[in-house]
């Protein structure tokens, strides 16, 4: 086992050393003052109870630590002039990043009013975790940032999806033990194996030992430090290691990690971009460990605070109604000096700020941290030179994802030199059909390859690894820094990172709020594999429940679309590759798939989001009889199937098809801005008309989006109902009812006097489905008038 290295201290001068801890100090007092204080910010009188705020909110055990490495970070680059970005693990150390934001003056630049004196300082403090002011995590509003914390475990994905192809920047993490403990920051550590350090920046872990979350011990802080020296190493990193409380000695010892992890970082970058790198690169991370609460109350009302769990939050609760606790909080804020670092009219002394960084160096003006202020538009070819040719609808048959493929591998191709465009997904880039984009760019890979391996490339852009929360992340940090992206995943599998997703949402409909945060790249999902055509995989792999999730979400930031057929995809794609400030997901199949609509129709269509298809319908220019929607491929040729068997039985039957890609224009406009108004809505599906709906999802769905639609009593739909199993494909849908037999006795059971003229007909369909049965029973397949049908037949 190697031995740990640890780091004493480095060559500091004494003014160097003043002036670091002076930046400290005073970067602690701002982060305790958010914390406490609704007045009196210089404690320029002794602290009365009404300069306290009334709710005390806010984290105070990580601000300490986070304040220290802020601190550093400054200090290496203003001397080595790096480009730098921090990711902050532990957001609910919100405090300290506001604190030091203030301090470097970008806070001030970002919001005016708060200026940077002391009544800047009050409105700092006054702000923090208070009605009409800022959140106390990391959230968008704290300039520099691009991740969220409130939800721990994503923070070192995110640091490395920042880092691709950003070869100039050092990307920090900050990793707080309790984060350490997640799935998602466990799995991230093996990121480095996808790291290109001839292309692609440089991520610096920084592991953050104070030993407790909220009420419990971390574990890795319990580890023997021989065992975690050695998991680190096993990941494939060179731990350096700083540990201590005294302020002198971790200064030191911190300055000398950071200097000697920037220095290997440095010559390893310059190694392999000089092309003598052999294998993969040992990157450094460093291990902080350092009391929890460091520098705060030791205890309080005879209990142990600093380094305990009980510093987690508010050391001092009680401090309006509990004299001792008010006398404590004065001595504690008071112990930093608070006049020896800031002036009568509470600007920082210039010692404060000798370490700080200049312009956009500083860490909360970084330009990577609003990554709408380097995005460029992504080079998309014209969808001609992929369209599918359509004749007549129905006539020929393509995997739509393929299609889509051939689009990717274009954009991958014309972005080979910017390199601003990522393809992710966990395992499933060839399985999805996506294929075509290898003619274009491997798949990134720095560990060992193999004779038998297939498209590893140290410097691919395309991304697989079996964890969905890695591609999230990765995709996430990569678009928040100006880059593009698309997530590629089975549909069932996609609810893995659900709550990676509310967290993205948040952080965009914030952002929009914000001025001065520029668009960003759109968040784009391409789920396929879907539940209809996972019938060899079974009722595991059945799920499309990931809609109803997102379209929960904030309106103005969501989008859906369930595009048909090929170029109805490859137009829909085309539409949110091209966005900015969305999450948008596309649920679109792999498997042959009948082409309807020629590219300029699809271009119409898709641009309505819901129309009439002329050509399915049979209503000849008058009042229909019934309306049969569909959104979705599989319920689309449903639909379409179903129509066909109207025409054929009940050749009098006036039916409109309606076809549905933008799921969102089924809510009102007052709710979603691609919303139809009542007018639109009427009509297309009528007021008074039965509407038999074939929806790729849960029906209640579709239900929830139109309920306060006039026509809602006489809406009808079918979908997924959780009946699912290995099976024919049209096993499933007959399952599930959402078949075309199913869905003509729908119409016969809804359309006035059909029950009594066409009972016939609606028998032939009950027959239809008993045969059925006995059918895949016997032979394993679906039967010949299924599998074999068309539309034009």
């Amino acid at each position: 086992m190697a031995k740990a290295e640890h780091h004493r201290g480095t060559a500091l001068t004494d003014e160097e050393l003043r002036a670091l801890d002076a930046h400290w100090r005073a970067a602690n007092y701002l982060a305790a003052g958010q914390i406490y204080l609704l007045s009196n910010p210089l404690l320029t009188e002794p602290l009365r109870p009404e300069h306290i705020k009334p709710r005390l909110l806010g984290h105070w055990g990580t601000s300490p630590g986070l304040n220290l490495v802020y601190t550093h970070l400054n200090r290496v680059i203003k001397t080595r002039g790096l480009d730098a970005l921090c990711v902050w693990g532990p957001g609910h150390g919100g405090p300290s990043v506001l604190a030091n934001s203030w301090l470097e003056g970008s806070y001030s630049e970002t919001y005016p009013d708060i200026t940077r004196d002391a009544q800047g300082m009050a409105g700092l403090f006054r702000q923090f975790s208070f009605p009409g002011g800022v959140p106390s995590h990391v959230a968008p509003e704290v300039p520099g940032s691009i991740h969220e914390g409130g939800e721990l475990g994503y923070s070192l994905t995110h640091a490395y999806g920042a880092a691709l192809d950003n070869p100039d920047l050092v990307v920090a993490c900050v990793i707080g033990d309790g984060e350490a403990e997640t799935g998602p920051l466990a799995a991230s550590w093996h990121s480095n194996k996808f790291l290109d350090p001839v292309h692609d920046g440089a991520v610096l872990p920084i592991l953050h030992l104070n030993g407790y979350k909220i009420a419990n011990p971390t574990v890795l802080a319990r580890l023997p430090e021989p065992e975690l020296d050695a998991l680190l190493r096993g990941y494939g990193h060179v731990p350096l290691h700083v540990t201590g409380d005294d302020p002198a000695q971790v200064h030191r010892a911190m300055a000398e990690a950071l200097d000697t992890a920037l220095d290997r970082i440095a010559l390893l970058q310059r190694t392999a971009r000089e092309g003598e790198m052999k294998g993969r690169a040992p990157w450094p991370m460093i291990v902080l460990r350092t009391p929890k609460g460091w520098t705060g109350p030791a205890e309080v009302d005879g209990k142990p605070v600093e380094g305990t769990w009980r510093a987690h939050q508010v050391p001092l609760p009680g401090v309006r109604e509990n004299p001792e606790h008010l006398r404590q909080l004065e001595a504690w804020l008071r112990s930093y000096r608070p006049e020896e670092l800031f002036d009568a009219e509470g600007r920082p002394r210039p010692e404060v700020l000798a370490c700080v960084p200049a312009g956009a160096k500083r860490l909360g003006a970084t330009p990577h941290a609003n990554g709408g202020l380097l995005v460029r538009d992504l080079p998309i070819p014209s969808l001609d030179t992929c369209a599918v040719p359509v004749d007549k609808p129905g006539a020929t048959l393509h995997e739509p994802t393929r299609v889509l493929g051939d689009l990717l591998e274009q954009i991958m191709r014309d972005t080979a030199v910017r390199r601003d465009f990522r393809l992710v997904g966990p395992d499933e880039t060839a399985s999805n059909r996506l294929q075509a984009v290898f003619d274009a760019s491997g798949k990134a890979w720095q560990a060992e390859t193999l004779p038998v391996d297939e498209h590893l490339d140290r410097h691919g852009r395309v991304m697989e690894i079996l964890s969905e929360h890695l591609c999230q992340g990765w995709l996430e940090g990569y678009l928040l820094t100006g880059r593009h992206g698309l997530f590629s995943c089975y549909e069932a599998f996609v609810h893995i990172v659900d709550s990676m997703v509310n967290q993205h949402i948040k952080w965009l409909k914030t952002s929009r709020e914000l001025p001065w945060r520029a668009p960003v790249a759109s968040l784009n999902y391409l789920l396929t594999s879907h539940v209809w055509r996972q019938d060899h995989n079974g009722f595991s792999h059945q799920d499309p429940g990931f809609v109803d999730h997102v379209l929960n979400k904030s309106p103005e930031v969501v989008r859906v679309y369930l595009p048909p057929d090929a170029n109805t995809l490859l137009s829909v794609a085309d539409h949110a590759l091209r966005s900015r400030d969305y999450v948008n997901v596309i649920v679109a199949g792999k498997q042959p798939c009948f082409d309807w609509l020629s590219m300029d129709q699809a271009r119409v269509h898709c641009a309505r989001g819901a129309g009439i298809w002329e050509w399915a319908s049979s209503e000849n220019g008058g009042e229909p009889d019934v309306v049969l929607a569909c959104a979705g491929d599989v319920p689309t040729q449903e639909v379409l199937a179903a129509a066909q068997l109207l025409r054929r039985h009940l050749p009098s039957l006036a039916v409109r098809v309606v076809n549905v890609v933008d799921m969102t224009r089924l809510l009102p406009r007052e709710e979603h801005p691609h919303g139809m108004t009542d007018f639109e809505y009427d009509g297309l599906f009528t007021t008074d008309k039965p509407v038999i709906f074939a929806y790729h999802g849960y029906p209640w769905l579709v239900h929830r989006l139109a309920y306060r639609r006039t026509g809602h009593e006489h809406l009808h739909v079918r979908g997924y109902k959780e009946s699912g199993t290995t099976t024919t494909p049209f096993d499933m849908v007959v399952r599930n009812d959402l078949d075309r037999y199913r869905l003509v006795m729908d119409v016969i059971d809804r359309v006035p006097g059909l029950a009594v003229r066409a009972a016939d007909v609606r028998q032939r369909m009950v027959d239809a489905r008993t045969r059925h049965h006995a059918w895949i029973r016997e032979h394993g397949t679906d039967m010949p008038e299924v599998a074999d049908w068309s539309w034009g037949a």
